[in-house]
Formats: C-alpha cells, structure tokens, sequence
C-alpha cells in the first residue's frame, strides 16, 4: 500500500475520532475515488504518484465545482466545495514559486527544444515538465508558463 494511501486512512481515523465530519466526509471521496482508479481498467492498487494524480483530479473537479456554484448563485455550496478542496490539497506536495516555475520552465525548454523553440514544441515541453513537477504545479499555471516561454521564443 502506498505511503500516501496510508496517510489518508490515519487521517480518517483521526476525523471519526475528533468528530469532525466535514474532514472525514471529505476523506471518504478521496478514499472512493483512489478505489474507483484502482479498479477501473487494469486492476492494481496505486503507487504514490498515481495517487497524487487522483487527488490533483479531485481537487481541480472541486474548485471547477465551486466557480460553477458560485456563477449560479449557490455560495453556500462553493464553499463546501472549496473545504474538500482544501482537505485534498493537504496531501499535495508544496507548489512551486512563480520563479521556480519559471526556472522549471526554461530547463525543460533548453532541453526539449534544443534552439528556437516553437509552439509547436508545446506537446512534449508539457509532458516533461509535468512529470518533473511531480504535482508541485496545477496544470493550467503550468500550461500558461509554458505558452508565454514558447511565445517569446
């Protein structure tokens, strides 16, 4: 069993005992949706990095959710969103800083590019750079670094 899966089963266990309903109904989502990945297509259980990509998941269909709630009018279930969004994202690794990303950015760029890179790198430019980032970004911030670093050229 994965290290991060473990934390999330002693967590729960923590809610149920400190009563706290919000957290452990939270927790119980993630631990659904981490079995529904386990069992869907090639049955295996989850290392940590398929793990992070489930909560990663989680948290963006969370604060997608809450916007939504929001636009229409319903604040008190954007809030709600955004509380099992910000319990998921304690399991998160710490995000990069705008100049770490940018950093991130400009070595992946050298090294899948070459010399002058193009928008039409920014397929395999992403695929790198999200897999050094490890989850330490949000994709579309990743994305967005990544067109402005392929726009100047």
């Amino acid at each position: 069993m994965s290290a991060l899966k473990d934390q999330i089963l002693a967590d729960m266990k923590g809610a149920m005992k400190a009563r706290d309903k919000g957290t452990l109904s939270a927790l119980r989502m993630l631990k659904a949706a981490i079995q529904t990945e386990e069992v869907s297509g090639a049955k295996h259980e989850l290392d940590d990095a398929e793990v992070l990509r489930v909560i990663e998941r989680e948290v963006k269909r969370r604060r997608e959710s809450a916007a939504t709630y929001r636009d229409a009018g319903r604040p008190e279930l954007a809030e709600r969103e955004e509380a099992e969004a910000a319990v998921f994202a304690r399991y998160q690794p710490a995000q990069l800083d705008d100049a770490e990303l940018a950093e991130l950015v400009d070595a992946v760029v050298a090294e899948v590019c070459g010399g002058e890179p193009t928008m039409k790198d920014m397929g395999p430019v992403m695929r790198e750079a999200k897999d050094r980032a490890g989850g330490a970004v949000e994709g579309r911030r990743l994305s967005e670094a990544v067109k402005a670093r392929l726009a100047r050229g």
